[in-house]
């Protein structure tokens, strides 16, 4: 699984790369959760849980059914 969710991530990465963020994968818990760490613009935006749930985790969960949640962790 933690090959699909980092080809997953590198295509979402793409847009926020292009806004001057992008995220990190720290860990992936035995229960589906994806734990990421957002940064450079996406570590300080008002809009990065927005961002975050229905545009990373979204795109995840559609991608990859295991997938549960994705939170951010600093």
């Amino acid at each position: 699984m933690k090959e699909r969710i980092v080809a997953a991530l590198d295509q979402i990465r793409v847009g926020l790369q292009r806004d001057g963020g992008d995220c990190e994968l720290v860990e992936i818990t035995d229960d589906g959760v994806v734990k990421l760490r957002l940064v450079g613009a996406c570590a300080g935006c008002p809009m990065s849980q927005m961002t975050l749930k229905m545009g990373i985790e979204a795109s995840l969960k559609e991608q990859i059914p295991e997938v549960k949640s994705v939170v951010a962790v600093p």
